[in-house]
């Protein structure tokens, strides 16, 4: 059910894993599409997406996650990442899935984490019709308050073309790019069923972030699940298998 795959896109190659279930022949599978966090990779922490994808999997639901550009496995160097290149990669994979004959294109459901929820949520705004639910895990609607200082401080430098980011290099198009995004205003057009799952303890995208999409973009059509106790990346063994009991429930057919 697990197999590598390949797009391409603007002349590089997005790399990922498909988890499609055995189906019967002319069978269209409901599908969902991962996207990962600010310097992360297709596995996500502690592998939880590699576990998401596979009981996804078990129940029914395709599964396809790829490393965006300068992330992973994937070709491109991080310092030429912007947030709205990778908007720009995810729907070229919506485009991808959409065209796949084993998926049913009415039932493609978008999930992110962190900076991959934000993008999530603006591409289900930006193709609402064409995304069948959401699920958000830590969404980082405030990427910005996030990386001000630094957006800031380098964006001040008028020489200044990268900076260094935990060994990541962040170039200046992404501080001009951050500055311009009106995540909210992006995903409003989103009329499906949400889910938004955040841990309580989450020092790097706080809880009332979650609340934030509920009560300015989803209202009553978003289910908060709060993790209690639980950090940014759900690193405990607890918290992840919550998170995915959770998706898995809320995407199961």
């Amino acid at each position: 059910m697990q197999k590598a795959i390949e797009l391409q896109h603007d002349g590089m190659t997005l790399r990922g894993m498909e988890h499609v279930p055995t189906h019967r022949e002319g069978e269209r599978l409901p599908a969902v599409i991962l996207f990962h966090g600010f310097t992360g990779n297709i596995s996500s922490m502690h592998g939880m997406f590699v576990k998401l994808s596979r009981e996804l999997a078990k129940q029914g639901v395709a599964a396809f996650r790829y490393d965006f550009l300068g992330n992973g496995e994937s070709d491109g160097d991080h310092r030429d990442m912007t947030v709205s290149r990778e908007i720009e990669e995810a729907q070229a994979i919506l485009d991808s899935v959409r065209q796949d004959p084993r998926i049913d294109p009415e039932r493609i459901s978008l999930l992110g984490i962190s900076l991959g929820g934000l993008v999530a949520s603006v591409v289900g705004g930006l193709r609402h019709d064409q995304v069948y639910k959401l699920a958000l895990l830590c969404a980082a609607g405030n990427m910005y308050e996030l990386v001000k200082d630094m957006v800031e401080a380098s964006l001040a430098i008028p020489d200044l073309v990268y900076v260094d980011h935990g060994g990541y290099l962040i170039g200046r198009a992404f501080g001009e790019d951050i500055k311009l995004l009106n995540v909210f205003e992006d995903a409003k057009a989103f009329k499906g069923d949400v889910l938004l799952v955040h841990g309580t303890k989450d020092l790097m995208v706080p809880f009332d972030m979650s609340k934030m999409y509920q009560s300015m973009v989803y209202g009553g059509r978003a289910t908060l699940h709060a993790v209690e106790g639980a950090d940014h990346t759900f690193n405990k063994h607890e918290w992840e298998q919550e998170v995915i009991r959770t998706v898995v429930e809320f995407l199961a057919p």
